[in-house]
């Protein structure tokens, strides 16, 4: 179990655990210019102040027990009634600049506030939220600049009854750049045929808006739109990409052009080739893939909207363009990746070149993925993988798979795609892809503030990748609310929409309070 054991301290909590984070410290440890006991190892299980630390509030809250993350030890916050405590220590002497603290973490959630700071280092405060994940140890970072040669480091849980938190293995050293993600974006492939159908957007205030500009002003930066070689429907063709590549530039948007190679939607189970391409051979077919790619990509550059990241392929587990282009197959795949490859640098040498996987919490699919590639020639600049939390494993399964292919491919990664559901009834009469509660991430329920959580967490994970290869997160279809006629299905007008629950527009268009996600540093 993930909770500290109740031994003879429970007995006592009570007696201090209602103790306001204004009392005195319980004990102020001498400041030095490194963290001391960093690891939880200096005082055996049971310490009520762990050696270099300092405590503020439940003080009986806070101490040290066996079953460390790297050690045998670690710090743990915990109490059979609410409490509130403090565990910190305070650095001087430092030279003042970019520092970032790393430090391993869970926790089984339901607490008011946990978190781990970084303040009184001459500027504002920075904090990282624990992220709930009962299951697996988390590594999570927060940067800060120290302008004053000082700063306390901060793990403070203001929690119920029976709340816990584990902490251990901290880092505070210095670090090049501010830190934080690069990529804040969001797909917005749906809008075009949404405004079309009669969607309507709001502020979270209940104006009407531009829906590129209400994402903008929460704080996206990139904009990721899907294009389709021909359509069932007429949307996500080159016509509809440039025209709302226009509008994504014109925001101040960066653009991601997310090439599915066909006319419906592209994943794991399904890669079927455009009716146009048809019977063509596989040399074809990579002549196929050059034009289009080059072609979309050319006309985009010729009105100014060059696009700043491509991805080659969308969630090609099992390759693209079946069967001349399946897995089954890797010199073919990989001559039609390199061929997508070729037509980005051939229209603009610096657009970044991604490829996409599903399963991001599938650590020995995504190395024999990308080590088949490697070993077949394949070119790229950058790895995307979609992880939802309800269908790709837990978040540290996430995490060990997205910093391993950062390590083992020397490339930046970010996350492509994930959402999360904000409540699970339907608008309209679909059934919704989340829709029961045991569908949930446990301690990420289906509200407002479950969809932020969820969304400051798995940002916190990309923005912990070693090297800052880290760039940043996508959130999919944040435009997609139920709008009759806007379905999932391009062939069948009257199809609905299953993740109309999952988009950052509550079922009055308002903007969600989730929006916030996207002002993460």
């Amino acid at each position: 179990m993930f909770h500290p054991r109740r031994t003879l301290r429970a007995l006592l909590l009570p007696l201090t655990a209602g103790l306001a984070l204004t009392a005195l410290p319980a004990q102020t440890a001498q400041a030095a210019a490194t963290l001391t006991n960093a690891g939880f190892e200096a005082d055996g299980a049971g310490a009520a102040v762990p050696s270099g630390w300092s405590e503020y509030g439940s003080t009986a809250a806070s101490f040290t027990e066996a079953g460390g993350h790297g050690g045998s030890h670690r710090l743990s916050h915990w109490a059979s009634t609410a409490y509130k405590v403090e565990t910190y220590q305070y650095l001087s002497g430092l030279a003042n600049g970019a520092y970032r603290l790393t430090a391993w973490v869970r926790s089984g959630g339901g607490q008011n506030s946990a978190h781990i700071a970084l303040k009184n280092c001459g500027g504002a405060e920075q904090r990282t939220a624990l992220p709930v994940s009962a299951g697996g140890w988390i590594r999570i970072v927060t940067p800060v600049r120290v302008t004053n040669n000082q700063c306390t480091i901060s793990v403070s849980s203001d929690a119920n009854a029976g709340n816990w938190i584990n902490v251990d293995d901290l880092t505070f050293a210095p670090a090049s750049g501010t830190g934080g993600l690069a990529v804040k974006g969001a797909d917005i492939s749906s809008l075009p045929k949404s405004e079309a159908k009669g969607g309507v957007y709001r502020t979270s205030s209940g104006s009407t808006g531009d829906a590129i500009g209400i994402l903008k002003n929460a704080g996206m930066n990139y904009a990721r739109v899907k294009v389709w070689v021909d359509a069932a429907d007429g949307y996500h063709g080159k016509a509809r990409v440039l025209a709302l590549a226009k509008r994504v530039k014109a925001a101040g948007q960066k653009l991601l052009v997310d090439f599915h190679y066909s006319d419906t939607w592209a994943d794991p189970g399904a890669q079927s080739k455009p009716t146009a391409w048809a019977g063509h051979s596989y040399s074809q077919l990579k002549t196929d893939v050059y034009q289009h790619t080059y072609d979309v990509l050319n006309a985009l550059k010729a009105q100014g909207t060059t696009a700043d990241m491509v991805q080659v392929g969308n969630e090609i587990n099992g390759g693209m363009l079946w069967s001349e282009g399946s897995t089954d197959n890797w010199a073919q795949l990989a001559g039609l990746l390199n061929s997508g490859y070729a037509a980005v640098k051939a229209v603009a040498p610096s657009t970044a070149v991604a490829l996409h996987l599903a399963k991001g919490g599938d650590l020995a699919g995504t190395r024999w993925w990308f080590d088949s590639a490697v070993a077949n020639g394949v070119r790229f600049d950058a790895i995307g993988l979609s992880y939802y939390g309800y269908w790709h494993g837990a978040l540290a399964d996430f995490q060990t798979t997205l910093d391993d292919a950062a390590a083992r491919y020397g490339k930046p990664v970010f996350l492509a795609e994930t959402a999360y559901p904000f409540r699970l009834d339907s608008k309209d009469t679909h059934e919704n892809i989340i829709d029961l509660p045991g569908e949930l991430v446990p301690g990420y329920p289906a509200t407002p503030a479950g969809q932020l959580a969820w969304m400051n967490t798995v940002a916190d994970i990309v923005e912990a990748v070693p090297g800052g290869r880290g760039l940043g997160v996508f959130y999919w279809e944040a435009t997609w609310t139920a709008v009759p006629g806007n379905g999932w299905d391009p062939t069948d007008a009257a199809s609905g929409n299953g993740w109309e629950n999952q988009a950052l527009f509550g079922y009055d268009d308002r903007a969600l309070s989730s929006t916030a996600w996207f002002s993460h540093r």
